[in-house]
């Protein structure tokens, strides 16, 4: 080896650099923290990392000279530019639904309406009050009762389903929904009174279908209710062509009714068994107390009242249809609104698809937009589209059923602008619940309502056209409290 390679034992090797020239500490912690650090939107956040990580105050002012965790966090942040990396691949969408299985819901609420073209035999008798045909307002208001009381058990019951307890939603639905035909039948008969049992009996059926098809929906059983009503749809739809004889008819009825009560309970039936559990626990009373059902925690408990205004909302739409339906006969006519109830109730189910459509396109915007005012706009224009879908589809079916029916009046003038308003106010009502804004879309309807009835009751107009007031009324009403409420992205969470 010669002298020039030899490295002597003892003397350093020369440095590339000088001490004092070596790279700052917190350039080197930057460096370290770069993915983090880019993808971060507030200082704070490299200040948890930085905590996380166990570095203390004393030691960042030994090692990085700054006072505290926050200060290098604040160090970092400026440092490094923002780069927020995109998602792997196309974001989820949880508001994406198939069109078949609203349209399936919309199907289900119209066939109960051959109930009525089936059950004629118990509603003959003379005309009631105003002229409207016999057993009419017995079943209104057994009618109106049941839409409200299992608007407001099905809004209960999905609430236990959000929590993710089943067995308490299905306890729910089998105390609730013997309750509801109870209460819907009482007021049927007080109405009625004792010299009516066939127009009492039919609206004890109707109550019946009522309770059971709503904890069957509640539950996602849309196909069996749709196999149960298969008899009824059946002899409905030959009794349009050639009636049917009176126990044929009322055969057909009370097997589709027995078949869709029996299958709600049987539905229901599981929360017996959750009952009898919690009676056999030793410590009830401490459980009633605490409000602990099936191990969900009191404070995870729906509130009661909670699902009051959706009763309300379902009372005040509700009016809000029956009027709709009977506006011919309010005008003296000899039309029953027949084509309007039946294209009002095909045409909830294009409205759930649309209620998702317009959840999906407003998660959409959130993503896209870069400032408030560019996702209120994109907020506006969905709900906008939206709502031009259904308000077409409304239409086609309005004029499909008016073909359909021999005798029916035209979908013309106020009638078909009316109608087209009301969908419009009903659309409006759903998207504003489905945020839980229901106090306002409940608000709104139900001063429609009230507005309506003393109207008609004062005669104020031809009812064709206080309809179409009141019900434009009520649709610029909700379209402005649409927009102001989801117009804010917070609206959105």
């Amino acid at each position: 080896m010669t002298d020039e390679n030899r490295v002597l034992s003892g003397i350093p090797r020369q440095r590339n650099r000088p001490g004092w020239a070596r790279s700052d500490p917190i350039d080197e912690l930057a460096r370290e923290l770069d993915e983090f650090v880019a993808a971060a939107v507030h200082p704070d956040e490299i200040a948890a990392l930085l905590e996380s990580d166990g570095l203390s105050d004393d030691r960042i002012r030994e090692r990085y000279g700054v006072e505290d965790s926050f200060a290098l966090a604040e160090r970092l942040y400026d440092r490094t530019p923002r780069r927020h990396p995109e998602p792997a691949g196309p974001p989820a969408d949880p508001w994406r639904i198939g069109l078949l299985g609203c349209l399936l819901r919309g199907v289900l609420f119209a066939l109960p309406g051959f109930a009525y073209v089936l059950g004629a035999p118990l509603l003959a008798g003379p005309l009631d009050t105003g002229g409207l045909p016999a057993g009419t307002r017995t079943l209104l208001a057994g009618a109106l009762c049941g839409w409200a009381w299992n608007q407001g058990l099905a809004h209960r019951a999905y609430s236990w389903l959000g929590l993710g307890d089943r067995p308490a939603a299905r306890r729910c639905l089998l105390t609730g929904a013997p309750a509801g035909m109870l209460l819907g039948t009482l007021v049927a008969l007080a109405v009625a009174g004792p010299g009516h049992p066939a127009q009492v009996a039919f609206a004890a059926g109707q109550s019946c279908y009522l309770g059971a098809s709503g904890a069957l929906l509640v539950m996602g059983r849309e196909r069996i209710l749709l196999a149960a009503l298969g008899p009824l749809a059946a002899g409905g739809l030959v009794s349009l062509a050639h009636p049917l004889p009176g126990p044929a008819a009322l055969a057909l009825l009370l097997t589709s009714l027995t078949a869709v009560a029996v299958l709600g309970l049987l539905e229901a039936a599981p929360g017996i068994r959750d009952v009898k559990k919690i009676r056999d626990v030793k410590k009830i009373r401490d459980v009633k107390r605490r409000g602990e059902r099936a191990g969900t925690p009191a404070r995870a408990r729906p509130a009661l009242l909670a699902s009051l205004p959706y009763a309300v909302f379902g009372l005040g739409t509700g009016v809000l249809v029956l009027y709709a339906a009977l506006g011919d006969l309010l005008a003296g006519g000899t039309g029953h609104g027949v084509p309007s109830a039946v294209a009002l109730t095909l045409s909830m189910g294009p409205a759930e698809w649309l209620l998702y459509r317009f959840r999906s396109r407003a998660l959409a915007a959130l993503r896209g937009s870069g400032t408030p005012r560019a996702f209120r706009r994109a907020t506006v224009l969905a709900l906008a589209g939206c709502l031009a879908v259904y308000l077409a589809a409304l239409l086609a079916l309005a004029l499909a059923t008016t073909a359909l029916q021999a005798g029916a009046p035209g979908q013309a003038g106020p009638r078909l602008a009316g109608l087209l308003m009301l969908g419009v106010v009903l659309w409006t009502g759903l998207l504003l619940q489905s945020f839980g804004a229901v106090l306002g879309a409940t608000a709104v309807c139900c001063a429609a309502a009230l507005a309506q009835t003393l109207a008609l009751a004062l005669h104020a107009g031809r009812p064709h056209l206080v309809a179409l007031v009141v019900y434009t009324a009520a649709a610029a009403a909700q379209s402005a409290l649409v927009c102001h409420r989801l117009g804010r992205a917070t609206a959105h969470r």
